[in-house]
């Protein structure tokens, strides 16, 4: 059980290290509107860290977030604290896939998005990890 609570933890962070970066990448992305050298950097940048990193680490989180629900029993689903868990991590999850769809978009080069947009919306898994950590840390309910 703790290997699978230690390797949870970690691809969590990693997971929410890409969470963090890459809406500052469509910021950067999106005001480099006139440089074509720039915005063909940020492409691919944004497009390495998605797929290489924070894919991976989306899914492990995930791997081992169930493995270890399933090593401390299933009957655990019936807490509180972990369903408002679940449900948080669902929202990152969905997050997560908007990433996606907006980096899809700002590769075509044709965002609907502004930069201010992409700062707000980077406060999104902020919020997210803090509730997490209070839900996991304090168990209510």
């Amino acid at each position: 059980m703790l290997w699978y609570k230690t390797l949870h933890i970690i691809f969590m962070i990693t997971w929410f290290a890409g969470l963090f970066y890459l809406p500052r990448l469509f910021v950067y992305h999106s005001e480099s509107s006139d440089n074509l050298d720039m915005k063909e950097t940020f492409i691919l940048m944004e497009k390495r860290l998605f797929t290489y990193i924070m894919n991976p680490a989306m899914i492990l989180s995930w791997v081992f977030g169930i493995l270890l629900i399933s090593s401390i029993g299933l009957e655990s689903l019936s807490f509180y604290w972990l369903q408002i868990k679940i449900t948080m991590v669902l929202l990152l999850t969905f997050y997560h896939f908007f990433l996606y769809h907006c980096l899809e978009s700002l590769r075509r080069g044709y965002s609907k998005y502004s930069p201010k947009f992409y700062r707000i919306i980077n406060e999104v898994p902020t919020v997210l990890l803090i509730g997490i950590i209070f839900i996991v840390v304090f168990k209510p309910l």
